[in-house]
């Protein structure tokens, strides 16, 4: 990423799981129905500044806000249904290396991804 790029792309190192009964929160003009939260923290390549990007998981009869983007603060969120909780923390245990990717120019390509990986590898014994 350079100085003014619209696009942060970091390693994510960390991750904590949050499970909420039912939290309700306003972004901007959108009150979300929030079960859980899945905040992933990394590190910019070539660099020392740590980035994050929030998860939020959503009832069913929640409204969805617009991804969040604030490359300034270094910070995103996204919001997903809460029944897909589980796969991003299966996901964020078992693969390597993890991506979080803050995308300031298209906010709702805002991800998560895994690195290229050879098809049929499987689970390493």
């Amino acid at each position: 990423m350079t100085q003014d790029s619209p696009v942060a792309v970091f390693e994510i190192k960390q991750y904590m799981v949050i499970f909420r009964q039912l939290e309700i929160r306003s972004f901007g003009d959108v009150e979300a129905r929030i079960q859980g939260i899945v905040r992933c923290t990394g590190i910019l390549p070539n660099s020392h500044d740590e980035y994050r990007l929030d998860v939020y998981f959503l009832t069913p009869d929640s409204n969805v806000p617009e991804p969040i983007i604030d490359l300034p603060n270094r910070s995103g969120a996204i919001f997903l249904p809460a029944s897909e909780m589980s796969i991003i923390i299966d996901v964020l245990r078992n693969e390597k290396p993890i991506y979080g990717h803050l995308r300031a120019d298209r906010p709702e390509w805002t991800s998560i991804t895994t690195a290229n990986e050879p098809v049929g590898v499987g689970d390493e014994d």
